[in-house]
């Protein structure tokens, strides 16, 4: 990365600007809320421009052939995020888009979003938001089937939105406490289909025995909703713990 004082330059893999993840549940191996509900197409290679609370960056772009033959991408994933920290917050905006050519079918697909964090005392509050559009073809973490189809020489668009809402309380140097709620849901733009939809909550703490080691017991539910076609896909209670060591 090549800082060049106004701003920086990076050519890298690292998280895309539209990264708004704000949970620290550690199930899913530190899933952090990301396919549920949390705005993310997670570390991808990229050339991106970064200046004041601005980020600007050219993609490695996703393709899915969808049952067709050929795929043709022309441009990259392009993503901006604008940060803003505020006396009483750390507020953030994003946008991202992306397009490719199925045989002769254009995929467009694209994602807005919102977060926000704020600190009072002792304890935070954070947030977020997302609508988008074929999130699937895009590469965006979801737990949801948030891709289009394609039904002969046309295509049928998938919706999806999400948000997360994690609050948390330190309550001493050794212990903390962080519990986090987020949903999502995805539906294809047609009158047989119904919303595919997840979520997950869960109530963590954070122990920390001595200067760099610590334990995260949490408990928590994935409920994996109902599919496109109406059918339940389960749902699963779970308890564990995370130690960690920082060298």
């Amino acid at each position: 990365e090549w800082n060049f004082g106004a701003g920086s330059f990076l050519v890298g893999q690292t998280y895309t600007p539209i990264y708004t993840v704000y949970s620290k549940s550690v199930y899913l191996e530190d899933g952090a809320l990301e396919k549920y509900g949390a705005t993310s197409a997670s570390r991808k290679p990229m050339l991106r421009l970064e200046f004041g609370g601005f980020q600007i960056a050219a993609v490695e772009p996703t393709a899915d052939a969808l049952g067709g033959t050929t795929t043709e991408m022309t441009i990259p994933n392009l993503e901006a995020s604008y940060t803003a920290a505020l006396d009483f917050a750390t507020l953030k905006a994003v946008v991202g888009y992306n397009t490719y050519d199925v045989d002769s079918i254009s995929v467009n697909s694209y994602v807005v979003g919102l977060g926000a964090k704020t600190k009072f005392g002792r304890a935070y509050l954070a947030g977020s938001f997302f609508l988008g559009q074929n999130l699937g073809t895009y590469g965006f973490k979801t737990a949801t089937d948030a891709n289009p189809v394609i039904f002969g020489a046309s295509l049928v668009d998938n919706e999806s939105f999400g948000c997360t809402l994690i609050a948390g309380y330190k309550l001493n140097e050794m212990v903390s406490f962080e519990a986090g709620y987020g949903y999502t849901e995805s539906e294809l733009d047609q009158a047989a289909s119904r919303k595919d939809d997840a979520s997950q909550y869960y109530l963590q703490a954070k122990i920390t025995l001595a200067q760099g080691v610590y334990v995260y017991p949490e408990i928590g539910k994935l409920d994996q909703g109902q599919d496109n076609t109406g059918a339940e896909q389960g749902d699963t209670t779970y308890f564990g713990a995370k130690w960690q060591i920082n060298f």
